[in-house]
């Protein structure tokens, strides 16, 4: 959008011509780059550019959808990038940052949040977080004010209960935890907003790699809680800036 703003702007102040506008704006629907076909429309539609998924991609196939991305938004960010990925990046692109435990590679300035308004993320354990950092850097990069509480399971549920403030302020809360899942109950019986829960695949044998914690989500008492895939950080993230800026 703010591409677009921006064009207009330039156009209205003589600083570029009318056949410049018409070039950039046919190019805007979608850009083929052989590889792929980058949505140039998705930050129009969404208030978010298209995102990069990295595994089953060419390093330098990774780097050509970043520029182009990044060549109309402020900011582009690649998820999923292991550290041989992200070194390759960074070595082609200087300026772009590898968020290691949160496996994201981000290029471009983070946008300030826009309002008072913010996403609250909890995680079960301290092992969810890395999920919860991929959901972190996916706000940020959305320009969602966040909030975070780590490590409050419902193996020491007291730990939650001087944070119903925080809780009850909240525009959207993600609720990431392993196991069996019953955090994302617990909070959903206390918020005020919806909750996205996302289960990993943390846990023993009996875990089956996140399917108990989906299948305990997915049965759910609390009325307000949604869920998403195994580990699915960035898509809860995604879901809950669209709630926060409705919400503003």
């Amino acid at each position: 959008m703010k591409y677009v703003e921006n064009l207009l702007k330039d156009y209205k102040n003589g600083k570029i011509s009318q056949k410049k506008v018409i070039e950039e704006i046919k190019s805007l629907p979608y850009k083929d780059i052989d590889f792929a076909r980058i949505d140039h429309h998705r930050a129009l539609r969404q208030g978010f550019p298209e995102v990069v998924y990295c595994p089953g991609k060419e390093a330098d196939e990774i780097v050509g959808a970043i520029k182009e991305i990044k060549d109309k938004n402020h900011i582009v960010i690649a998820t999923r990038a292991d550290q041989d990925i992200a070194d390759h990046v960074m070595d082609k692109l200087p300026d772009s940052i590898y968020h290691k435990k949160a496996r994201i590679i981000s290029y471009g300035k983070f946008p300030k949040p826009a309002a008072k308004n913010y996403a609250l993320v909890i995680t079960a354990g301290t092992a969810d977080i890395p999920v919860a950092e991929e959901a972190i850097i996916t706000l940020k990069a959305a320009g969602i004010k966040t909030k975070t509480l780590f490590d409050c399971g419902v193996a020491g549920s007291h730990r939650i209960f001087k944070e119903v403030d925080l809780i009850l302020n909240a525009s959207a809360i993600i609720v990431i935890a392993g196991m069996e899942g019953a955090l994302a109950s617990f909070i959903g019986g206390l918020s005020s907003c919806p909750v996205m829960a996302v289960p990993t695949s943390v846990g023993y044998g009996a875990s089956f790699g996140g399917v108990t914690a989906l299948l305990g989500m997915l049965n759910s008492c609390a009325s307000c809680v949604s869920v998403v895939n195994i580990d699915n950080g960035f898509g809860a993230a995604c879901i809950a800036s669209m709630i926060v800026k409705q919400s503003r």
